[in-house]
């Protein structure tokens, strides 16, 4: 009476855990959750019995055979895979299996937790990356240890910290004495922004580049006095061609 108690009470947790439950043995399903009837838009009817190898693509199924098999002796690494919902829609998801006992019976539990979101985020960094990384490989160079860094566009918060990052070292690969930072296409930003491009200059400053400051708006100059930046210590041009007349170069 004990073990059908345990049973019942452990199917009862599983019931009502948050992350979609799959329970199989013998590569045949006994047992999902309501969590996993709702992310797999399906009812426990349609799937019991089925094997929890139908929710993958055929070019994974060899690899997630062996892995079910192996759990039975122990836990699994956690995985990324692409799974399928009943209406044939692919997700992205963690999955997780363990070895439990069901009554007499060795079964797999296995987790499916979603991570579309956090996919989602990453290609977003990534993307961001690349971005910043061609905009940054656009260092123009001049003459004399003398470049142009051209921003345009909206800039936030993460695109204006990658700059902190990475300019300094393209700057110094490239062998550049004098940065010319034109802000003459930047349309959007905000105080962090603002905060993060003027101290850009310092970290230059400190490697030894000078920084002139190009196609400043009044707003954004405005914007940076409110916030006590030290614009007269930063060489300021109304264009780039005015500031390669600052530095002497006159064509």
């Amino acid at each position: 009476m004990r073990e059908t108690i345990s049973e019942i009470d452990y199917l009862e947790v599983m019931e009502y855990s948050l992350d979609p439950l799959i329970i199989h043995t013998d590569y045949r399903i006994i047992f999902i959750n309501q969590a996993a009837e709702t992310f797999f838009k399906t009812t426990r009817e349609e799937v019991v019995g089925g094997s929890p190898l139908d929710i993958f693509k055929e070019t994974s199924k060899a690899s997630i055979r062996q892995r079910i098999q192996s759990a039975y002796g122990q836990p699994a690494e956690v995985i990324e895979e692409t799974v399928y919902r009943s209406d044939g829609t692919a997700v992205d998801v963690e999955l997780y299996c363990h070895p439990v006992m069901i009554g007499d019976k060795k079964a797999i539990q296995t987790y499916v937790r979603d991570i579309t979101k956090r996919k989602e985020t990453e290609k977003k960094q990534n993307d961001l990356m690349e971005e910043i990384n061609e905009l940054s490989a656009t260092l123009v160079p001049l003459m004399n240890e003398i470049a142009v860094l051209p921003l345009s566009g909206k800039i936030d918060e993460e695109k204006a910290r990658l700059f902190l990052e990475i300019i300094p070292v393209k700057v110094k690969d490239q062998n550049v004495n004098h940065l010319i930072i034109d802000f003459s296409g930047v349309y959007t930003f905000d105080d962090i922004v603002v905060n993060h491009l003027f101290k850009l200059t310092s970290v230059l400053s400190m490697l030894g580049v000078r920084s002139i400051v190009t196609g400043l708006r009044p707003e954004f100059a405005m914007k940076a006095t409110s916030m006590h930046i030290d614009l007269p210590s930063i060489p300021t041009m109304a264009t780039v061609k005015d500031s390669l007349s600052y530095l002497g170069i006159n064509k």
